[in-house]
Formats: C-alpha cells, structure tokens, sequence
C-alpha cells in the first residue's frame, strides 16, 4: 500500500476498494479497506475539493427538504418583509438570523456565515 499522488494511483485505489466492499471489519481485507478509504478521502478533498453553497440556497433546500414553504422563515429571520428581502437578496443576513437559521433548520453556521451574493440595484435614470 502507498500513498495516492496520481490520478492513475487513484484510480487503481478506487478498483481495489471496490474488490475488498464488504470485506468484514478487524480482518486483513477489512484493515486494508479503511486504510485505502482514508487515502482516497484525503486525495479527493485535496484534489476535487466541494465548495460550501450560497446561504440563500442552503435555506431554500433545506426547505425543500422540510416540505415547508417560505412562511416556516417568518419568525426565524423575521417578519414576512424580512424574508422575502433575504431571499431576494436585498437584505444580507443579520448574526441573529443566522444563529436561528441554525438553531431552527440545522444549516451549518458555516454555510450561513459565507458572503451572500446580493442582488444588484437598479439605477435610477
């Protein structure tokens, strides 16, 4: 076993993974498995790293997810305006309203926390 560098390196661990799947745990195969899962988890996160989303989008899926609607919103950001200036991006989250989004739907305060791309204003003529 050796460390993963290449793409074919990663390759060939991918295979290999594949053939010891369901190999039972504190056997030879099954040390074998998590030692060459750990490696291409390190290789993947370094090589095909995943960006955190945009926090208005976190909070529609997690709605999504939910089965509510936008109303589930009101009272945790705030009053019916509130949200709707959130989610059309006129309005940036505040610190209170991310720790309730937090509290209430689970949204990672780190996917919260991240710029949110505001909507541009339009000018007057």
């Amino acid at each position: 076993m050796k460390p993963i560098k290449t793409e074919a390196d990663h390759a060939a661990a991918l295979r290999e993974i594949e053939r010891l799947w369901g190999a039972e745990e504190s056997t030879p195969d099954g040390d074998r498995l998590d030692v060459l899962s750990t490696l291409v988890e390190a290789y993947e996160e370094a090589h095909f790293p995943i960006d955190m989303p945009d926090p208005i989008e976190a909070i529609k899926f997690r709605l999504e997810q939910r089965g509510e609607g936008k109303n589930a919103l009101v009272g945790v950001i705030g009053s019916r305006t509130r949200v709707y200036e959130v989610l059309r991006r006129d309005r940036a989250l505040s610190l209170a309203m991310i720790r309730r989004l937090n509290k209430r739907f689970r949204i990672p305060a780190e996917v919260l926390i991240r710029p949110v791309r505001m909507r541009k204003k339009k000018q007057a003529a």
